[in-house]
Formats: C-alpha cells, structure tokens, sequence
C-alpha cells in the first residue's frame, strides 16, 4: 500500500556514474525531481478531491432511491490490515516462487477490462458538440407465462465515445505498458474508489486508518516485502512519472511512484468528512478542506523525509496522523466532536427489540416527569401536598 514514493540518490558523482552505466538509467536531475514529485502530488490530490464531490452526489442518490448498500463494518476494518497482509505477502510468495511475466501478464489482462470499466469518469469531458442521443437495448425472451427480459439496458452516444476511448486507453496500456496509460488507469480507479467506498461513520475509519498505520509501517521498515511486490508488479496499482523526463521526454524509465492505497485509504475519510460538512448545514465544507490541506502536507512530509534518510518510506506513516488528527483537534476547538462520532451516512436500523426498549424507556421518562417523590412516596403531579 505503502508503495511509497521510491528514489535512488549516490553519495557522490562515481558512484552516480557507474550506477547509470550498469542500469542503463539516467540519474535523476533535481529538476527532474521536482517535476516528478510535484505531479505525483497533483494526482494525488485530484482524485481524492473529485472523488469525495461525487461520494457526496452518489450518497444522495441512494438516499432518494432508497438503496441501502454495503457499508464497511468496525469488524470490517478491524480485519481489513489483517486480509490485506495476507495478500500481499501472497503476492511476495508468487513472485519468488513464479516467473513475474507470467503473473504479470494475467494481471494486465485483468486490469485491462478493470480500466475500461473504471474510465468512463470521464463522460463529462465528451464535446458538447457531440449530441447525447439515449438508446435502449432490450432483449426479451417470450414464454407462456409472458416474456422474461434478458438484457434491459438504456445508454447515450456519449457512453458510446467514452467506450471507444477507454478502450484505445486499455489497448495501448494491454501493449506498450505505457506510464500515461497506466496513471489514467490508476486516476480512474482512485476516483472509482473514493466515491464508492463509504466508510459509514468516523469511528471505523478510525479504526481502518489506525490499522493500517499499523500494517504499513511493519511491512516498510520491517520487510522487503512492500518493495519488492511495488516494484515487481506491474498493474495501475500505483501512479507513477519519470525523473529523467526532461531528459529523455515520453521514452523516460527512471520513475517515481505512489501506490493508490496512499490516495484512496485517507481519500475515502477525507469524502466521509465531506458528507459529515454537508449534514451540518453550515454551507461550509471547513472539514473537508482543512483536512485536505492536512493530507497534503503529510505527502509533502513524506517525500521530504524519503530524501533526508534516502529510504522508502511509508505514506501512511505521515499521512494517517494528519487525516485523523487535524480534523478532530479542529472538532475539539468547534464543539463538534460528539456530532462527529454519532454522525452515520446510512444509520443502522435499530432491531425490534431495541425499538420497544426504546419506546420503553421514553414511557418511563414520560412517567417520571409527571410524578414527584415526596418522603420516600412516589405522587402524582396533579396531588396537592404540603
């Protein structure tokens, strides 16, 4: 997760020297890194940011269907650092175990139909001037008992275009493995993920974020593990830019990186925050954008850290503390924080016998309020005593 932003930096000009002759790589300029990091930080930020805006859309949109749709448990994010171990040391196994072209072919082959799926964020950029024409595909099936729909599906011409240029995207990422093709494919999942991964209420993204702090500092500082899998596996699982590319332009090879789950781990707090702004009511969104700022500078902390130690670091190390801790010292300061942790996108619907527990309990307090006790004797109100 932590497939954290990745650098090689010699001590002296030799050693730079001999290091570029024996990888065939150009040694990164600071000029190069600046551009490099500085786009890693922009697409990072913009999927985060137009993700949670459209959490914000999709959340409403259930709210008036009615939908009720799967929300992450605290028991969820309890095990999620626990499940997304396994996986990853999985992983670990594979490829030492495996030839990597061989897993990374059938993972190419899988993203490739996951990133035509996940590009189509794009259908508000289609041209206007392209005329969104509804069609309705509607196959039936005819029977005694009446006809059985097999396939029931409305779509528009613009949906047709963005099919047609997701899948040149897919084909050109399927073939050259092109670092443009895959940071659109690794954006499209990032927004896809911000805006339809609901944590449901603060205390479970304080749960999953903990956990993960956790899990990331382990297999960072702990392991190979997280380096090696991020450099071995090559899927949009991670945003990626060229150090050399003022140097070497589109053809460049010596990248820095960022893995999504550093984008779309703090990205869905960060929406879930947006959503808490848009329930108090306040035509502000204080929370949302305090926090992040928050997240940007605990990127920016990461990548200067990373070059003061010249390790790999992990994100979430810097970014877990900035996310969690800004937005609720800021709850502190405004009188929010009881409002923060009762807040629910989607409350849970109490059982029967919670209901009549509760209608119970408002009868007792109704019952209280009308009587006194006087001497050790429950009265009515309505009875005179002296």
């Amino acid at each position: 997760m932590a497939d954290v932003v990745q650098d090689v930096v010699n001590e002296n000009e030799n050693l730079t020297a001999s290091a570029s002759n024996a990888t065939g790589k150009i040694p990164a300029t600071p000029e190069g890194m600046v551009v490099a990091y500085g786009s890693l930080v922009l697409m990072a930020l913009l999927p985060i940011f137009f993700g949670a805006f459209r959490s914000v859309k999709h959340h409403k949109e259930q709210k008036e269907s009615g939908e009720k749709p799967e929300t992450m448990s605290q028991k969820d994010a309890a095990m999620f650092p626990i499940i997304a171990s396994a996986a990853l040391f999985g992983l670990y196994i594979f490829f030492q175990i495996f030839s990597k072209e061989y897993i990374n072919l059938l993972l190419t082959g899988y993203f490739f139909f996951l990133g035509i799926l996940a590009l189509p964020v794009i259908s508000s950029l289609v041209p206007a001037a392209i005329p969104n024409i509804p069609f309705h595909l509607h196959f039936t099936q005819g029977g005694p008992n009446g006809d059985d729909d097999l396939i029931n599906y409305r779509f528009s011409s613009h949906d047709v275009v963005c099919l047609i240029c997701c899948s040149i995207v897919g084909a050109w990422y399927l073939i050259k493995k092109h670092w443009i093709a895959n940071n659109l494919f690794g954006i499209a999942f990032a927004i896809n993920g911000v805006e339809l991964l609901h944590l449901n209420n603060v205390v479970t993204g304080c749960i999953l974020l903990c956990g993960l702090f956790v899990y990331d500092i382990f297999w960072v500082f702990g392991t190979n593990v997280m380096v090696t899998v991020a450099k071995s596996f090559e899927a949009p699982i991670k945003l990626v830019f060229p150090q050399d590319l003022l140097e070497q332009g589109l053809s460049a090879s010596n990248f820095a990186m960022l893995g999504l789950g550093d984008i779309v781990i703090p990205g869905i707090f960060i929406a879930l925050l947006l959503r808490f702004d848009n329930s108090l009511k306040r035509n502000s969104n204080t929370y949302f954008y305090v926090t992040f700022a928050a997240y940007f500078l605990g990127l920016m902390a990461t990548i200067f850290v990373m070059h003061v130690f010249k390790h790999a670091q992990p994100a979430l190390l810097y970014l877990v503390p900035a996310c969690l801790g800004t937005p609720l010292l800021l709850a502190v300061f405004k009188g929010d924080l009881k409002a923060m942790f009762q807040y629910e996108d989607h409350p849970s619907e109490k059982t029967p016998t919670e209901a009549t527990r509760v209608v119970e309990n408002k009868r007792n307090i109704t019952e209280d309020g009308d009587n006194r006790i006087v001497d050790g004797r429950r009265i009515s109100s309505h009875e005179s005593y002296e």
